[in-house]
């Protein structure tokens, strides 16, 4: 008996369609939607770009062998019995039907302007927080159409939903040849990469109803368990070894006179991005500048790239609180800092002193200010170049004196939210907050062996217990100012009592040093603190204060910018 239905090919936008309309669901088995909002553009370049992305895997869900839920941000299926269960695709269908359909934590925009004046396609993709000002006004079509920012949403009717905006963006044209030239213009854009998202296809594979659960079961664990993908390191490995540039060897070796590199498991492909800033007449990294090397490059920039990888790791985790690479903000970044100081070289004094400092704001405002999560390439090349001039006596490069914050955004930050939450636990990480289990301040080796993470402050069992008289809603519940880093054994004894009873006994058992330690971890420690009365409100305005005040003492930023709407998220 065979277990497949059929193999075919199925159009992307027949995929999401299902999904929105209940037809595709999810076994309640599979774990919850992870990608970050780098990983979804990525995607929708390979897919603008017509490369494979993979095949997707689905069962016919006659004999309902598995509970079901809805995808993320879909609508429920309210006893809605589904034709078909994804078994491998949800992260990829996910992250696509939230980018398409506008729904979930971020709203993904062309940037048609820079597209028509020639940037690549993947510099042109952005995305923003849904509960941001600039995105909520970006879903207004007549301020789309004034900035000529496309939003992917309008791409789920395909085509045909692209030319009624197109349409109005011609009208919106201040002069008749005008709107003729744009006219062209965006037919190029809809010939070009329009069309190639509404024509895209995935390999489906379809098990039928026949299929029991213990084969869908070892087929689920089989995928679970392979998937190498095949990189740009690989393909010069291959590429120079005629030359005798051994790459292989270069990383190993590269990882033993520099373990720090090691520790924080560095994709090797970042060094060569790092050698292609550094060594090309106009700097440049994207995929097709890093295989297009010579290995004369390779050879004389190699070895200072990965000096300047292992000196700049080793600033973040002593002057930025990156002590492990689970807290690693954003590791695009690296390429940027690997290929300053290669560039820069060997300095000592005053000079490396300034270098640092400056390296250290530029991390935080990178980091805060997300400015790698869109086209980090351009951004890599663009900070490489205005560091470096800032370092020779320039003005600050724009990711410093352009850096704007929102202290309200604190109360909506989660770990959905990597790279500045990340930012955010660093700041805490920086100041070498004590370990809530032996008082002693938190390293490295220590974060490992208390398997120390960060947890709520207010135990996530309190806040949802029905008798309490005020709800709690989950986004702020595990927002980043209700969490710190604590040990899996005080954790565990935290259980689900408040503050005010867990905190007591540990201060019973640290005694005089129970107050450092609630400083170190940005907590209020006096006897008027908010943990003391259990009091989450109170807790929060204290914090999102004191949070801001390190925000702005390590970015320079001086005022608070309204980037946030104050009502709330936008689903």
């Amino acid at each position: 008996m065979s277990l497949f239905e059929d193999t075919n090919p199925r159009e992307l936008k027949e995929l999401l369609g299902q999904i929105q309309s209940r037809e595709a669901a999810l076994p309640d088995f599979q774990r919850d939607f992870v990608w970050d909002p780098n990983a979804t553009q990525e995607l929708i370049v390979s897919i603008a770009s017509n490369y494979p992305a993979g095949s997707l895997l689905r069962i016919r869900n006659t004999h309902d062998l598995f509970a079901c839920r809805e995808f993320q941000g879909a609508p429920s299926l309210n006893a809605h019995h589904p034709t078909y269960l994804v078994l491998d695709g949800q992260q990829r269908l996910t992250s696509l039907y939230q980018a398409f359909y506008g729904v979930g934590e971020h709203r993904y925009f062309l940037d048609l302007r820079r597209l028509i004046d020639g940037q690549d396609f993947e510099d042109c993709i952005f995305h923003l927080r849904a509960n941001t000002k600039q995105a909520a006004a970006l879903e207004a079509p007549q301020n789309q159409v004034r900035e000529l920012v496309l939003p992917f949403s309008a791409l789920k009717s395909g085509t045909g939903g692209v030319s009624k905006w197109s349409k109005a963006a011609r009208k919106a044209a201040a002069d008749p040849a005008e709107g003729d030239d744009l006219d062209d213009q965006l037919d190029a854009v809809q010939e070009r990469w329009v069309q190639a998202i509404d024509d895209y296809r995935f390999p489906v594979v379809t098990l039928s109803d026949r299929t029991d659960a213990e084969a869908v079961c070892t087929i689920f664990e089989t995928l679970n368990r392979t998937g190498v993908k095949l990189s740009p390191f690989e393909l010069l490995t291959a590429r120079f070894w005629p030359k005798n540039v051994n790459l292989r060897q270069l990383w190993a070796r590269a990882q033993d006179e520099h373990p720090i590199v090691a520790d924080f498991e560095v994709d090797p492909y970042y060094l060569l991005q790092a050698v292609s800033l550094v060594s090309r007449p106009t700097p440049a990294c994207k995929r097709g500048d890093v295989l297009d090397l010579e290995s004369d490059a390779i050879s004389n920039w190699w070895g200072p790239c990965v000096v300047g990888l292992s000196e700049g790791l080793e600033i973040l985790r002593e002057d930025c609180g990156v002590i492990t690479k689970t807290w690693m903000p954003i590791y695009p970044l690296l390429v940027t800092l690997s290929a300053v100081l290669a560039k820069t070289g060997a300095q000592s004094g005053p000079k490396r002193a300034v270098i640092r400092q400056r390296l250290g704001q530029w991390f935080w405002c990178s980091g805060l200010g997300g400015t790698y999560e869109s086209g980090p390439n351009s951004q890599a090349v663009k900070d490489f170049t205005e560091l470096l001039a800032w370092f020779d006596g320039g003005s600050p490069p724009e990711t410093v004196h352009g850096f704007r914050f929102d202290p309200q955004a604190l109360r909506d930050t989660t770990f959905r939210q990597r790279g500045l939450y990340k930012g955010l636990m660093c700041v805490i990480l920086r100041r070498r907050p004590r370990d809530f289990h032996t008082g002693a301040p938190l390293t490295g080796d220590l974060i490992v062996e208390g398997h120390v993470d960060d947890h709520h402050i207010f135990p996530q069992a309190y806040l949802d217990d029905p008798s309490r008289e005020t709800s709690v809603a989950p986004r702020v519940r595990d927002s980043v100012l209700n969490r710190t880093l604590i040990d899996r054994t005080t954790n565990i004894r935290i259980g689900k009592r408040p503050p005010s009873k867990y905190l007591t006994e540990i201060r019973e058992a640290l005694g005089i040093h129970f107050s450092e330690l609630l400083e170190s971890h940005v907590l209020p420690a006096g006897p008027d603190s908010p943990l003391w009365r259990d009091d989450f409100e109170g807790f929060l305005d204290w914090r999102e204060a004191a949070m801001w005040r390190e925000v702005k003492s390590l970015t320079g930023v001086g005022e608070a910018s309204e980037l946030v709407e104050r009502d709330g998220f936008i689903e």
